[in-house]
């Protein structure tokens, strides 16, 4: 009946027809629908040329109302959009599910509806139908790495409009690593002073004997996060910043290398690292670490309003501890078995520290290493078992296994794929994802709060590669994350593959550099450049 992506709960028609939108249609917004009626009329106004003036009563309108009492057991992110031929009527059960009404609004009126400005010709109409609809899954995240391949602020931004237009709503900035700091904290001038630019990047995978031989570098100041969160907001997207430590830290020890374990290091000769994969230089367990990391949070707390924050967690080689006497003294100091144990005391550290400020951990599977942090939340990204693991002793999940939504990874096995990485994931694989695995059934499911597809720029060098990475396979993963779909064996593949034929003329005009059906074009190639290509998959445990 429609080729809106995500799919709706409910799509019904009672009879044939449509709304047409004209110069003399305006909007109708009640209390609380004031972010909506400014984004529908900066959007569509822009896409359609029509003024959209507000107005009080009337036929021929777009009315906008936020009433749980209408849209029932839909839900704060649920909406009821009403369209018939003297106007449409959208009600959602917050403001949160009134804007994914409008993101739906927006899909009804055709693909040119997603351009920055009118096209001659076009007429606006809207099909007489009613769509009862709500999320699945109230965390539908996206990681975006900017630490390896930093994205300038504009686009962030346009990262944010394409993650509403999916009605995506938790954007994970994975803010920090041996590649670059790109936060500015203003007490530690040096880590973006020093800590957010590298000499020289590989270019492809570690293997790869090519350099980019120039600086690649840039941080957001705080009132570019301060935008950012805003803009977000505005789209009903929570930001979750992700300051990494113990491991993928070199960055930081660089800027300030007291914070690396320079009994055993000379740490004073590291620069921020310039390569890929697994960095040996950790964080030292030492007090000065921790006040400093928690002069860091201080700051990142006044800047993202969040409940969570992420503190990575993941790929600490435990190395340089063994070596250290200090390390090795620390253990012993706190009575604890090992290096793991070492590396759980930091994460509870922080752990006990937000909690005490009103904020929730979360961090990746290998938090539960040496003992999971009592208030964590794990983002599962080693297949399900850490995510298994973690809802059976209590603790909430974020579901985002590399063997399924890990996007740097490869759509196509072809020759001509750029950049080859990891495990071959189709569209209709990522389709075909399902965030809660049979293990957990019941109360143990509620632990997971949803899912998240991760982008990682190791080679992904800029915006138009990001896109290739990302599209289409993030619609299928929103989907994914919205509808409430059939197991994975019975989900209409070749159903949602119909539907993106429209939705490729939307990415079109949004101007996504996507990656074509048919396999990448020319200029999407990247030959001769080594890539890390995986044959087969390990199980999805």
């Amino acid at each position: 009946m429609t080729d809106l992506i995500p799919e709706p709960g409910r799509v019904t028609a009672p009879e044939a027809g449509f709304f047409d939108l004209t110069s003399a249609t305006g909007l109708i917004a009640g209390d609380g629908a004031e972010r909506t009626e400014r984004w529908l009329r900066a959007t569509l106004g822009a896409a359609t040329g029509l003024p959209l003036p507000p107005r009080a009563t009337g036929d021929g309108a777009l009315r906008l109302t936020v009433d749980p009492s209408v849209t029932g057991d839909l839900g704060e992110e649920g909406y009821d959009l009403t369209i018939e031929p003297t106007g449409a009527h959208l009600v959602g059960g917050g403001e949160a599910g009134l804007f994914w009404g409008a993101q739906t609004l927006r899909q009804l009126l055709g693909p040119d509806a997603f351009r920055r400005a009118p096209l001659p010709g076009r007429r606006w109409r809207l099909p007489l139908l009613r769509i009862q609809d709500a999320p699945r899954f109230r965390w539908r995240g996206l990681l975006l790495d900017v630490a390896r391949h930093f994205l300038p602020k504009d686009g962030v931004l346009r990262q944010l409009d394409l993650m509403a237009a999916h009605k995506l709503n938790v954007l994970h900035l994975h803010l920090t690593d041996d590649q670059g700091w790109r936060l500015e904290i203003q007490r530690y001038p040096k880590l973006t002073g020093t800590g957010s630019w590298r000499a020289r990047t590989r270019y492809g995978h570690r293997a790869s004997p090519l350099w980019e031989d120039k600086p690649h570098g840039g941080y957001y100041t705080q009132d570019d996060i301060r935008e950012i969160v805003a803009y977000a907001a505005e789209r009903h997207i929570t930001v979750v910043p992700e300051i990494d430590l113990p491991g993928h830290s070199q960055a930081a020890i660089a800027a300030y290398p007291e914070l690396g374990n320079r009994d055993v290091v000379d740490t004073a000769s590291l620069t921020v690292w310039d390569d890929w994969g697994v960095n040996p230089n950790v964080l030292a367990p030492t007090d000065t670490t921790l006040r400093f990391y928690e002069g860091v949070f201080e700051e990142v707390l006044e800047l993202f309003p969040s409940r969570f924050v992420h503190v990575g967690g993941d790929e600490c080689p435990k190395d340089q501890w063994r070596r250290s006497p200090a390390a090795q003294a620390r253990i012993r100091e706190l009575g604890l078995a090992d290096e793991d144990e070492l590396q759980s005391w930091f994460i509870r550290h922080f752990d006990t520290w937000l909690t005490a400020r009103g904020r929730r951990l979360i961090g990746w599977d290998e938090i539960l290493e040496g003992g999971l942090a009592r208030g964590a939340a794990v983002s599962s990204w080693r297949g399900y078992a850490g995510g298994v693991t973690a809802a059976r002793a209590g603790h909430d999940v974020v579901m985002c296994p590399e063997q399924q939504v890990y996007l740097n990874f490869r759509e196509d096995g072809g020759e001509d794929e750029p950049v080859p990485i990891g495990y071959v994931r189709t569209l209709a694989d990522v389709y075909r994802f399902e965030p809660v695995p049979p293990q957990l059934t019941g109360d143990l499911a509620r632990h997971v709060l949803g899912t998240q597809a991760n982008m990682w720029t190791e080679v992904t060098e800029d915006q138009d590669r990001i896109d290739y990475q990302m599209f289409p396979r993030l619609a299928a993963f929103a989907e994914v994350a919205w509808s409430a779909l059939p197991a994975p064996a019975d989900r209409d593949v070749a159903g949602f593959e119909r539907r993106m034929k429209a939705h490729y003329r939307r990415l079109d005009a949004l101007g996504v550099a996507y990656r074509p059906p048919t396999g990448p074009r020319p200029w999407q190639r990247r030959p001769g450049v080594l890539g890390r290509p995986i044959e087969g998959a390990p199980p999805n445990v």
